[in-house]
């Protein structure tokens, strides 16, 4: 199982190659406030000095620290290595047996740890200046050596307060941010380390940990500076968990001092040192505390802790795999044949225009009614419920009325209500359907301008490699839509203009209505005549019924069966003493002219009861006819515009995008790809690669029973 931390450090390099961190990788990330003795925790696992010594804040970059233990025979010929004999050559003739490389300096070998030190220093420069702010840019450093164990480590910058200088007033904030992305990987192990003089209970390192780690299975603490507690005092109570109890436990060491540090002393000298101290100090517990004693701990924890993670991770390196299959498919292949790739994006954009429209579409909108369904919504629902909404006798008052039916009658008094009336009433309101319907026109067209952005969206993401093609696409159809708009609006005009040219009063339904309005009145007549006086004999009043009738009977031959009945008796007598009592005098007074014009008509009066009945038989014969003639508009209508505008946009689309762009001097400029989609291609593809080869590293591990 030893060899799974090498394992884990090959798939870092692999995802290094391509700069991606889509990986949560199990590694110990180490975190403390400034000068709890981080750094010095760090350079005891190494055994060399490697990292930048000063005051305040000193890392300023997250430091990826990966330690590959090598075979002392064998140093030079690590796995890694052998990877570059493609390039013809090892790395032999390396100077000691301990060396480094940076991922930013390529296949550069350090030897020199002190150049190890400096180039952390001028690459923490080079990225975050040298004002003492931080970057989340992290630096990747492996060491090789026979005197470490395998482990991967990330140092952070220390927890700070207030910030010092001229570092950012937010500097708090930015670091507890940068150590939360760290800590919050699941995959992570978190090595708290906190020192010896301060209060336990107030380690900031244990608080930022129990947040993302509340039953701190993850978590390791490590108590540093041992030795510079006061004297009387010891560390028995932390180091037994008794004053803070940490699942994975508490471990112990001995940093190097300033002056110890100044005067070169070396890492192997302090760790003999430190167990000294601890032999003498705290005899029962220093066989479980030091530095060698938490590197074995620590590459015990990250093996079993790897081992654990791997099943995961394995799921999310396929998951991966097949995303940025899929993403690289929709980038598609660079072009050959310009010819046959462009016919090909033009005959899949009008397929799938026609197929959002039938509702056959590849890709269905699930969060709005979109294509065929929406204009089959704005037929039957928008346009019907508008329709509805229409009254018959909506801007048409009864004065309107009485007014027509008198203008139709010229200067003799009317017997009958006139059919001039009627019509000229009737072609009034037959009009008021036709805004609605160029409004049922106006919402199709621009539901079929929607479906160019759906397709362009979710059917045909190849368009986006080439926006021009995109854009050329988008005005032919933009301009076949706008052609057919004025044609399929006119004829919506006509389906008006058919039904004002005849008022077809033969109807079956018009027919039926007036039959039935006619029934009403005889037996109005037949009440009547049963309330005459006495005095009047009773067969003059049939025979005056009967002749009234014989005359209606004959004039409903010749003008329709609708016309209203001749009033007789009293109605007449009550009409002409209404006609008398006049408020105007009968003559003008002596000496006074009267200009008959300038007497006002009474916008509103009551009316009388012939005068009313007449009105009424107009408003329910328009009534009558109103509602036919809403049931042809509404049935032929969507007709119309299905016809004249939506299946020959369908029809036409094809012919009409190939007829405007299949042209050989287009062809270079519209396969012009976006400026970055090679870029994304690339690196998609380098990605997909990783993936790939992270896959067979896991799948590597399970053939050699590693898992």
């Amino acid at each position: 199982m030893e060899a799974l931390i090498p394992v884990i450090n090959k798939l870092q390099d692999v995802f290094n190659t391509v700069g991606a961190d889509i990986i949560q990788l199990p590694q110990i990330v180490v975190v403390g406030t400034q000068s709890s003795g981080k750094s010095s925790v760090l350079e005891s696992l190494v055994g060399r000095d490697i990292l930048p010594r000063g005051t305040g804040i000193v890392t300023r970059r997250p430091l990826i620290l990966q330690l590959v233990h090598i075979d002392p025979e064998d140093r030079r010929k690590t796995s890694e290595e052998n990877e570059s004999k493609k390039n013809g050559r090892l790395y032999r003739g390396i100077d000691g047996e301990e060396w480094g490389k940076f991922l930013h300096t390529k296949n550069k070998i350090y030897t020199d740890f002190e150049e190890i030190r400096q180039e952390i220093e001028a690459e923490t420069e080079r990225i975050s200046g040298n004002n003492k702010g931080i970057s989340d840019d992290p630096i990747h450093l492996k060491i090789f050596s026979p005197h470490v164990v395998n482990l991967t480590l990330v140092d952070l910058p220390g927890i700070t307060k207030v910030p010092v200088g001229d570092q950012p007033k937010d500097i708090e904030i930015q670091i507890r941010e940068l150590i939360f992305k760290y800590i919050s990987n699941p995959n992570s192990i978190i090595l708290a380390v906190t020192a010896a003089n301060t209060d336990m209970a107030t380690s900031e390192a244990l608080k930022v940990a129990r947040e993302v780690d509340t039953d701190g299975r993850r978590t390791l603490a490590v108590v540093t500076k041992l030795d510079l507690m006061d004297a009387g005092t010891d560390a028995m109570d932390v180091l037994m968990g008794r004053v803070i109890p940490v699942k994975l436990g508490i471990i112990g060491v001995v940093n190097r001092s300033q002056l110890d540090i100044n005067q070169k002393k070396l890492v192997a000298d302090a760790i003999r040192d430190e167990y000294a101290f601890l032999q003498k100090k705290y005899p029962s517990l220093a066989n479980r505390n030091g530095t060698k004693y938490l590197a074995r701990t620590l590459n015990r924890l990250l093996m079993h802790h790897i081992r654990d993670c791997l099943p995961e991770l394995k799921t999310r390196i396929n998951v991966l795999a097949a995303q940025y299959q899929s993403l690289l498919n929709s980038y598609g292949e660079p072009v050959d044949d310009k010819s046959a790739t462009l016919l090909q994006l033009i005959t899949k954009f009008a397929a799938e225009y026609c197929r959002t429209i039938e509702g056959t579409a590849k890709y269905i909108e699930t969060a709005e009614l979109c294509g065929g369904a929406r204009i089959c919504y704005i037929f039957h629902e928008t346009f019907g419920r508008t329709l509805e909404s229409v009254d018959p006798l909506g801007g048409l008052t009864t004065i309107d009325v009485l007014t027509a039916i008198r203008n139709a009658t010229g200067p003799r008094p009317a017997l009958f209500v006139p059919e001039v009336s009627f019509e000229l009433l009737v072609k009034r309101q037959v009009k008021r359907p036709e805004e609605p319907s160029l409004r049922c026109v106006e919402l199709v067209h621009e539901e079929m301008q929607r479906i160019i952005q759906h397709c362009s969206n979710y059917s045909t993401q190849e368009l986006l490699r080439f926006p021009k093609l995109h854009d050329a696409i988008v005005e032919v159809v933009t301009s076949l839509l706008r052609k057919r708009l004025p044609v399929t609006n006119e004829m919506v005009h006509n389906l008006v203009a058919i039904e004002l040219a005849y008022i077809n009063t033969k109807h079956p339904d018009f027919a039926d209505a007036c039959g039935l309005m006619n029934n009403n009145i005889e037996e109005q007549r037949r009440n009547r005549m049963r309330d005459l006086p006495a005095a009047v004999p009773r067969d003059k009043a049939a025979a005056a019924g009967s002749q009234s009738g014989s005359v209606s009977e004959q004039n409903d031959g010749g003008m329709g069966n609708w016309r209203g009945m001749l009033k007789r008796g009293e109605d007449g007598a009550a009409g002409d003493r209404a006609m008398q009592q006049s408020p105007y005098p009968s003559s003008p007074q002596k000496g006074h002219a009267v200009n008959l014009l300038d007497v006002p008509v009474p916008v509103s009066r009551k009316l009388s009861a012939r005068e009313q009945r007449d009105c009424e038989v107009i408003e329910r014969l328009i009534k009558s006819y109103f509602l036919i003639v809403r049931k042809n508009i509404q049935d032929s209508v969507p007709k119309a515009v299905m016809h004249f505008l939506v299946n020959h946009v369908k029809d036409c689309l094809q012919s009409e995008l190939v007829g405007q762009l299949y042209k050989t001097a287009l062809l270079n400029d519209l396969l012009t790809e976006s400026e970055d989609m090679a870029q994304r291609r690339t690196e998609a593809a380098d990605m997909l690669k990783a993936l790939q080869k992270a896959s067979q590293v896991i799948a590597e591990i399970r053939e050699t029973h590693l898992w």
